[in-house]
């Protein structure tokens, strides 16, 4: 069945065919060993071999059914992408012949090569052996190509011979299973009958689509993600009349295809609009748990660049793919709920109910205050250093939007009062007496790094380009940390009531410098957050360097999450990383300005010399305007060369750093960074001053309106 076909079906009756869903288990797979495998999913028992066996049977039928030759591990190795190695089904027989087979050992566990992946020291390059395993909770899925091939992909995780984790889903996985540890002996002080507590993630992923004709004729867009040249157009955004508009014929042509694809996957696609920024764009999906949708947020962003190829256009996810026009984000809306159904950061309605509540709230807000230098780390990368505190999104001072209204009620509640429809009265503070919280206590706060929206918190920090894990990981081991801590007190508590209300007084109070509900993109909070001590991270290579940290290695050691070596590997890999991709940076800059850009205005100049010369000869010797060009043109060609040239020699002194990878990131950051800069600002100048036919590569005004 090809697209139109698909186009004119119903959706529900193509929502998840590419997805082995719990639909699709429970057609095809014996009750029993279906509900065995539920208790794997739920974490109550291990996934036993003759289980495996029936399953990779009929993950085989099914997948064969739908044209699948192949199958393979789909993994996430620390290079922030996806990884896949293709096996075909086939097995030959004596007589020549196939059969198409796939055991539960093929399913369970794949074998890539270890060594070819950023390992951060783990392991040597003649120590190549590296184990996929499967995620039992995560459904397996077909992926079709543009070629019309289908491969089975099983979501897997990826660890060394020697055990420690070589992706982004191992320590969630693990995190994940630390604040569920955590919050059922919370729960079950408060009288909560639960087995088990999971994260939530909705992730709302922003990106740009742009001509591919153009694109192909930009190699720091093909390169690097965004142009390092490029000057801004003569309209930009400052109309507001793209945001939320009504979506061009081609977008919205390219938008159904991409949901189809999408649903088709069993990816619950909800939403999709119209950016800020011109041929900007958003899509979100509707929640699903940390580890299936990190694995969906990667998905999808691999189905738009297919997508968009198809449409002879390209996706961009870079933070940041245009200078002086909005970047884009992936705002992280997580939530934590019971297997009984319940959002513990649901307000409620009942009063008696409401303890689990605050509690849970206190909790985050003593996590995000304590390790918000780790949370800041997680939203940094080189394109988000463009973005971040740019008047478009948050500043890189992590703090918490809670509303007034919350606020006043934590206030009462640390002060031993009673709030009661916004005013505050003297009371005995008792479970029994939590105030009534309707479901929207705020209004939103769309600057606000970590803004409360009802019954989640959205982390609007995440980088659109890379995977939503690591915020996630980071999040989850964070509020365990502090639930912890909870759990103690209340345990030993003699009255664990008494001491509930102990806690969330004592841990607000402490802990409230963190919350903020103004503008987060003034000047004025900046200087307010460095009176409260609040962290300002301005850059990424001070970011990363917090992982490797003795407070970091204590916190993810305490939980099984990540150890000292698996933390300090993952520091050298981002730092690696980070230096890696402002040489690419720098280098295409050389490359265009030094190629292209600086000819162009040797031919302007050429003409304008010309041009004057034969006013000279027409008779005309006074020709002030062209000579006042020709003397703009050339001084800012001069200065474009001479920091290209700086430029090249702080690359190169950057490049032959050996004294580690901090040293080597450093000297990038400081030294590299800023005089690209200088080399923008020159080039940016000749492309306003140089005519359009003239101009050697494909505008702002090419890239963003033409669509």
């Amino acid at each position: 069945m090809n697209t139109t076909d698909f186009i004119k079906t119903p959706v529900n009756e193509i929502y998840g065919i590419n997805s082995f869903s719990d639909a699709v288990m429970r057609e095809r797979l014996p009750k029993s060993i279906y509900k065995e495998l539920k208790l794997v999913q739920n974490g109550s028992n291990r996934l036993s071999s003759e289980v495996a066996e029936v399953v990779a049977n009929a993950m085989k039928d099914w997948a064969l059914e739908k044209g699948a030759t192949h199958y393979t591990h789909w993994f996430q190795p620390l290079t922030g992408l996806t990884a896949e190695k293709h096996d075909s089904f086939i097995s030959p027989t004596e007589d020549g012949r196939v059969i198409m087979e796939f055991s539960g050992k093929e399913l369970i566990q794949g074998e890539p090569d270890a060594s070819s992946f950023p390992n951060g020291g783990l392991r040597a390059t003649f120590e190549a052996r590296g184990y996929t395993a499967w995620d039992t909770a995560s459904p397996a899925f077909l992926k079709e190509d543009n070629s019309g091939g289908v491969t089975l992909c099983i979501p897997t995780a990826f660890i060394s011979y020697t055990g420690e984790a070589l992706d982004l889903k191992v320590p969630l996985l693990r995190s994940m299973e630390a604040i569920n540890k955590q919050s059922l002996r919370v729960l079950k002080i408060l009288g909560m009958d639960v087995n088990r507590v999971v994260t939530s993630v909705g992730p709302e992923q922003e990106y740009f689509l742009v001509d591919k004709e153009f694109y192909d004729k930009r190699p720091d867009l093909m390169l690097t993600g965004r142009t390092v040249i490029g000057s801004k157009p003569s309209k930009g955004q400052e109309m507001d009349d793209h945001y939320f508009g009504a979506i061009k014929a081609r977008a919205s042509a390219f938008m159904s295809e991409l949901n189809l694809e999408l649903w088709k996957l069993g990816i619950a696609s909800k939403t999709q609009h119209n950016e800020v920024a011109p041929n900007q764009f958003e899509i979100a999906p509707i929640f699903d748990t940390c580890n299936v949708a990190t694995d969906r947020n990667q998905l999808l962003m691999e189905t738009l660049k297919k997508i968009a190829a198809r449409h002879d256009l390209v996706a961009l996810l870079h933070e940041k793919p245009f200078a002086g026009v909005n970047g884009s984000g992936k705002h992280n809306n997580w939530s934590i709920s019971t297997d009984t159904g319940i959002n513990l950061l649901e307000p409620g309605d009942n009063p008696i109910k409401n303890a689990h509540f605050i509690l849970f709230l206190v909790a985050i807000i003593k996590a995000v205050d304590k390790y918000a230098p780790l949370l800041r780390m997680s939203a940094a990368n080189a394109g988000n250093d463009h973005r971040l505190g740019a008047n478009e999104a948050p500043p890189a001072i992590i703090s918490i939007f809670l509303g007034d209204q919350l606020n006043q009620i934590l206030e009462s509640l640390s002060g031993g009062k009673k709030y009661k429809n916004g005013d505050v009265e003297t009371i005995e503070l008792g479970v029994s007496t939590l105030p009534k919280l309707p479901k929207d206590l705020t209004d939103r706060n769309r600057t606000s790094p970590f803004a409360f929206t009802g019954n989640k918190f959205e982390f609007r920090m995440v980088p659109s380009s890379i995977s939503i894990a690591n915020a996630n990981t980071i999040l989850n081991t964070a509020v365990a940390d502090v639930l912890a801590e909870f759990a103690d007190k209340l345990e030993t508590a003699p009255n664990p009531e008494e001491k509930l209300k102990e806690i969330v007084a004592d841990t607000y109070t402490k802990h409230k410098r963190v919350i903020y509900n103004g503008n987060n993109y003034s000047e004025e909070w900046v200087k307010e957050a460095e009176s409260r001590g609040l962290t300002n991270i301005t850059n990424t290579v001070d970011a990363i360097n917090e992982i490797a940290k003795d407070y970091s290695v204590e916190l993810f050691e305490r939980h099984n999450v990540l150890s000292k070596q698996e933390l300090e590997s993952r520091c050298e890999i981002d730092l690696e990383a980070y230096s890696k991709q402002i040489n690419i940076e720098a280098s295409i800059m050389i490359e265009l300005t030094k190629k292209q850009v600086f000819p162009a205005a040797g031919e302007y100049i050429t003409q304008l010399s010309n041009t004057i010369s034969g006013l000279k000869d027409s008779g005309i010797n006074n020709s002030p305007a062209y000579k006042k060009m020709l003397e703009t043109v050339s001084k800012n060609a001069n200065l474009l060369y001479e920091n290209i040239l700086t430029l090249e020699t702080l690359l190169s002194e950057a490049l032959s750093i050996n004294s580690g990878a901090l040293d080597q990131a450093v000297a990038y950051r400081k030294n590299v960074f800023t005089q690209m800069a200088n080399v923008r600002i020159a080039s940016d100048t000749l492309e306003t001053l140089i005519p359009c036919e003239m101009w050697p590569i494909p505008t702002y005004l090419d890239l963003l309106f033409r669509l």
